[in-house]
């Protein structure tokens, strides 16, 4: 089935005229989107509705676009895509760590934009093969009481199960299929987001300093992902 065909899409942004062109352009290309121009009336609609992708706005009326991810992350497991100023770099990360999967600055240009909903629904649809470095047939890993598991998209510790995004469950998965193997930002930035790595983007070490304590690791002196000085990540197999 084609994810773009069925997927439905909240655009929570109050620029009437820009929700209005992103809203005609998705739908031209087979996406139900509708629009909220409210923070407060999003948090509602997200959590109740369930859309299959949020686009969100950082500047909002009521509660910003960090605010609404922060209150909705406990309760919406879905992606959400948040709109950034382009020179805010400052949003991009608290974004992040308010558990968003991507960015994108604006103004926006409906091709990357497409681009970029487009990846983040195929990886919740588990359909998107640019995120496995290495090949192989194990869907489930287990590394000690860490328990990961790619045809689920769920991960253990002890038996419990862990709070992951998207995006986080993408790069755990990434890092853990490549246990023992030094992996360099660009390597996970490219699998992950599809696009070649700028040298600035922080998305990656924000998402491993949110990742390392949901696994049991320690933030401060990290034993199972390690940061690997002027190259990027290893996934320690046995700890």
């Amino acid at each position: 089935m084609d994810t773009q065909e069925t997927s439905r899409i909240l655009i929570v942004e109050d620029d009437e005229r820009l929700a209005t062109l992103t809203r005609e352009y998705l739908e031209g290309n087979g996406f139900d989107v509708d629009v909220e121009g409210d923070g407060n009336r999003a948090v509602d609609r997200i959590i109740s509705e369930k859309p299959d992708l949020v686009i969100l706005d950082v500047m909002l009326p009521g509660e910003d676009g960090l605010g609404v991810c922060r209150r909705v992350r406990p309760e919406y497991n879905g992606p959400i895509l948040m709109l950034t100023a382009r020179t805010d770099d400052m949003d991009q990360v608290v974004g992040l760590e308010m558990g968003a999967d991507d960015y994108i600055s604006k103004p926006v240009r409906p091709r990357v934009l497409l681009a970029r909903v487009r990846a983040l629904l195929r990886r919740v649809t588990g359909s998107d093969e640019q995120v496995e470095l290495e090949d192989g047939d194990d869907s489930r890993l287990q590394f000690g009481n860490l328990v990961v598991d790619n045809a689920m998209r769920e991960a253990w510790l002890a038996g419990e199960s862990i709070d992951l995004t998207s995006a986080e469950f993408d790069l755990l998965w990434l890092l853990a299929s490549n246990a023992g193997r030094v992996l360099t930002r660009e390597e996970i930035f490219t699998a992950l987001r599809g696009i070649e790595y700028d040298g600035q983007d922080r998305s990656i070490d924000v998402r491993v300093s949110r990742i390392r304590p949901k696994v049991g690791d320690d933030p401060m002196h990290p034993r199972r992902i390690k940061t690997v000085r002027s190259k990027g990540y290893l996934f320690v197999k046995e700890v």
